[in-house]
């Protein structure tokens, strides 16, 4: 993931920042508790496609 690129977006629910998740392949918003999947080297913001973050997750 290019670190520029990542600098750009943001969460499309919250407008806050993404976490960029290396393992999974995911960026993160801590606020929306939502995961958006990357395929193919492109995120995929779309709501209906993220994953929602469990408290374990989220370190609570």
């Amino acid at each position: 993931m290019d670190t520029r690129l990542l600098e750009l977006l943001v969460c499309p629910v919250t407008k806050g920042p993404l976490e960029y998740d290396r393992a999974k392949q995911e960026l993160v918003s801590r606020s929306a508790r939502l995961a958006y999947p990357i395929r193919d080297g492109i995120p995929v913001l779309l709501e209906n496609e993220a994953r929602t973050l469990s408290d374990e997750e989220l370190g609570r």
